[in-house]
């Protein structure tokens, strides 16, 4: 059931590279729409209040930008994070510093965009790789180990949070997790 006060439904942090996209502003009213339907308000990176002129400089600017999400997060009651692969195999590095942050604060965290298969699969398909004589996956230009067990994503991610297969089932179990609309 949909609370009738707005202000008593859970909070929801909308993290993931989606910030860089150029239809970021699309995306975002998009999943706070659905957020909405879920009994849910969605809060995006781009809603933090930034104090910030072009005197001030990059530096004054990232540090504003940090803080703003930082307390965005931390009012929030929970997570949804895109953790598609962004710029490589791997999701954006400030979506997953997010996902980390709203974990130790206790927040539930749902994330979503993961590609198919493991992330050992994923590797081999775009890098060299070879087993070695205990049966360990590695690169075969360096002998780094890539990581196993079965995972879609490094075993920190894939073990503190649920995964999902998209937005629209991401914010369906948030909802739960948290009381919106089931």
């Amino acid at each position: 059931m949909t609370p009738e006060n707005p202000a008593s439904r859970p909070r929801i942090y909308l993290a993931g590279p989606d910030v860089f996209f150029p239809h970021r502003d699309e995306i975002f009213n998009d999943l706070k729409r659905r957020c909405e339907r879920a009994g849910l308000i969605g809060v995006a990176p781009i809603d933090a209040p930034i104090q910030h002129s072009a005197a001030d400089g990059d530096d004054h600017l990232a540090q504003a930008i940090y803080d703003g999400n930082v307390a965005l997060l931390k009012a929030a009651d929970g997570c949804i994070a895109n953790l598609q692969s962004f710029r490589g195999l791997e999701p954006d590095s400030g979506t997953v510093f997010e996902v980390g942050f709203a974990v130790a604060l206790g927040k539930p965290v749902v994330v979503y965009g993961v590609p198919p298969g493991t992330y050992a699969e994923r590797v081999a398909a775009a890098l060299p790789c070879e087993r070695d004589a205990a049966g360990s996956l590695r690169e075969r230009e360096n002998g780094t180990t890539v990581e196993g067990l079965g995972q879609r994503l490094n075993l920190m991610l894939t073990r503190s949070t649920h995964l999902v297969p998209d937005a629209e089932a991401a914010i369906a179990l948030m909802a739960r997790l948290v009381g919106g609309c089931p």
